[in-house]
């Protein structure tokens, strides 16, 4: 029987908290897989108010759209603009449209928190033309020839900004945290903000004794910055 779209969301939900958890444990998201493909397939489901494929091990697709398209969903954890995604090129003819998302985690290049991308979302007409050639019974798609039909993301702006030694932290209007010494960007960011915590005798467990992500640690630690500047102009 196919999911509810409610329990397409549970799932989707209870998933990306078990891989929170294995992250937070010191898993890397590489090691994943069978999990982070899953929630690739429950969120497409759920943005194209579609169901799972019925079978399995349904060969071309995972996913049927609520129009009828058959949709092959591809997820990846690795840093945008490199590796690849593999396609069986013998049963691409099953397969009306293909979605590549990607999963950022606090250790990826372009985002510090657990969020879902869609690098590309597409007939499979179009993604034909960005296949390599057929090896070994596969044909790759460079994650790098996104790039054209993504597009670049326009800069966020600052929202807030304050200084802490030789460092400038700033917190983007989407809520990303940034980090810079000398205008240079630092990364990764976490295990920086979890120093500068410990600096300013702050705990890096939110209230329910997990450690903070970085949204929520560099939120809190700008906080006390900002704080700490106004005592001290008081004075």
């Amino acid at each position: 029987m196919a999911l509810t779209q409610v329990q397409i969301i549970q799932s989707l939900g209870e998933a990306l908290t078990w891989l929170q958890k294995e992250l937070d444990w010191g898993a890397s998201a590489s090691e994943l897989r069978h999990l982070t493909g899953r929630i690739g397939e429950l969120y497409v489901a759920l943005i194209t108010n579609g169901r799972m494929a019925e079978k399995s091990l349904q060969a071309g697709y995972d996913v049927v759209s609520a129009d009828g398209e058959r949709i092959s969903v591809k997820t990846t954890t690795m840093s945008y603009g490199s590796g690849h995604v593999s396609f069986n090129p013998r049963t691409l003819s099953l397969v009306d449209r293909i979605v590549v998302l990607q999963i950022c985690t606090e250790d990826s290049d372009d985002a510090q928190d657990l969020q879902i991308k869609v690098l590309l979302n597409e007939t499979t007409s179009k993604v034909k033309q960005l296949l390599g050639e057929e090896r070994d019974g596969k044909c790759d798609l460079s994650l790098s020839k996104l790039l054209g039909t993504r597009g670049r993301t326009k800069q966020a702006r600052v929202a807030v900004e304050v200084s802490f030694e030789d460092l400038r932290i700033r917190e983007l209007e989407t809520g990303q945290i940034a980090v810079t010494r000398s205008g240079a960007q630092l990364e990764p960011v976490k295990p920086i903000l979890r120093d500068v915590a410990q600096k300013l005798n702050l705990s890096i467990l939110n209230p329910s004794g997990n450690p903070m992500n970085t949204r929520q640690l560099g939120s809190q630690i700008i906080r006390c910055i900002d704080e700490l500047s106004s005592d001290d102009q008081k004075k």
